[in-house]
């Protein structure tokens, strides 16, 4: 146990000029403009791939690689998301209001915050696919809100059939009236505002069959984002059904949209 926490600490204790840090975070994105982060990358590639180190620490190690948009931080937030629950760090950080995982959350942003290196470094197609793998998991796995917001509109554009394909299962799961371990709707909403910029007409028609069946205030107040982001014809008429039936803080922020 002694050698792992001496290997995490050498890896994302320490920042770039050996000095103790107490925030891993401070590591993680000092290396964004660092470029000796590229030192520590085949140690973290090690910690990650170990069996036998702690959850949390290859967590971590997860968010330093794809944050630093290396190859191995996407494919393991690829394998994540093919089984979910079978990730190894699952469960380690849990949401305060669903009490539900939140480690899918924390990897959609890490990335998110990873396109100026995957310029840099040649990775974007492999970025783009660890955004398709955390969008086709959204009618099941929490994104703490963070999802829909991340993709840039060159995503967006790659990812469209898997945010159709992933909004209709969760709408027909909201149709069928089952139980849900977080704010599904919401969620859903969000990843159809997503394609506002793209597609305002697949945006519309996504979120208007979310909020057939699920019409509550959260959802309407996300399904805003589709007028302020679009100012075509289609977000103008869905702007006029979002202040009939949602309530005055709704109509409020209708009418603030440019």
């Amino acid at each position: 146990m002694q050698a792992d926490v001496s290997r995490f600490d050498a890896l994302l204790g320490t920042d770039f000029d050996g000095q103790p840090v107490s925030d891993v975070d401070d590591v993680i994105y000092e290396a964004l403009d660092d470029p000796r982060h590229r030192e520590r990358v085949p140690g973290l590639a090690g910690l990650l791939n170990d069996d036998s180190a702690v959850a949390r620490e290859r967590f971590l190690a997860c968010v330093a690689l794809t944050t630093w948009a290396e190859p191995a931080g996407y494919d393991a937030v690829i394998d994540a998301a093919r089984d979910p629950e079978g990730a190894p760090w699952y469960d380690i950080l849990i949401d305060r209001k669903f009490s539900v995982d939140n480690t899918f959350a924390q990897l959609s942003l890490a990335v998110g915050d990873s396109d100026d290196l995957a310029r840099e470094k040649g990775t974007w197609e492999q970025r783009t696919e660890a955004f398709r793998a955390l969008v086709r998991i959204a009618d099941t796995e929490y994104f703490d809100e963070k999802l829909g917001d991340l993709l840039d509109l060159r995503t967006v554009a790659a990812v469209l059939p898997d945010i159709r394909e992933v909004v209709a299962r969760g709408t027909a799961e909201l149709a069928a009236c089952r139980s849900q371990r977080f704010d599904l709707a919401t969620q859903l909403v969000d990843l159809a505002a997503a394609l506002a910029p793209v597609n305002t007409t697949a945006a519309v028609s996504l979120a208007q069959d979310v909020l057939s069946q699920d019409a509550g205030h959260r959802p309407l107040i996300h399904a805003v984002a589709i007028v302020q982001r679009a100012n075509t014809p289609e977000a103008r008429r869905f702007a006029d059904y979002l202040s009939a039936v949602g309530d005055d803080e709704v109509r409020a922020r209708v009418k603030e949209a440019p």
